[in-house]
């Protein structure tokens, strides 16, 4: 597969069929991409498709149900054969009251709630202080979504 393909793809520029039963598209407008935290009990893995509210961390200081939009100011691309997307700011929850949560869902806020990745991490508890995501860099042994 071409490597310029994976990121057009992740772009939104390819549509390899009549587009019977899917909504029109267009990529001037980026779709809305959210990012909301769960607790360690909840189960989110790969086939994991939807948003959920179902173990998700509550409303608290700055983070809402429903999680936050993530910021994508830089754009998909490629490094050497892979496509990569990662989101262009770390995601930062002050004043931030939560026990025991371990996982991240990206989803498509745009597109009917649909699930983008899930990500883990070690099982954390804070109260009153700040959570941060920081987003590891754009290329390709690190980005948030590789595809190789």
């Amino acid at each position: 597969m071409c490597s310029s393909f994976k990121s057009q793809l992740m772009l939104g520029q390819h549509a390899l069929g009549d587009g019977t039963g899917v909504p029109a598209r267009t990529i001037s407008t980026p779709d809305v991409v959210k990012a909301a935290l769960y607790f360690a009990s909840a189960t989110f893995n790969a086939s994991t498709t939807a948003y959920s509210a179902t173990g998700e961390v509550g409303n608290s200081g700055t983070y809402a149900a429903g999680g936050s939009t993530i910021t994508m100011a830089t754009p998909p691309s490629t490094d050497g054969t892979a496509g990569i997307f990662t989101p262009s700011a770390s995601i930062v929850h002050t004043s931030f009251t939560a026990a025991s949560f371990d996982c991240v869902l990206f989803y498509n806020s745009s597109q009917s709630n649909k699930a983008i990745s899930v990500h883990t991490f070690g099982t954390t508890s804070i109260v009153a202080g700040t959570f941060t995501l920081t987003m590891p860099a754009h290329a390709a042994a690190t980005a948030l979504i590789a595809i190789t």
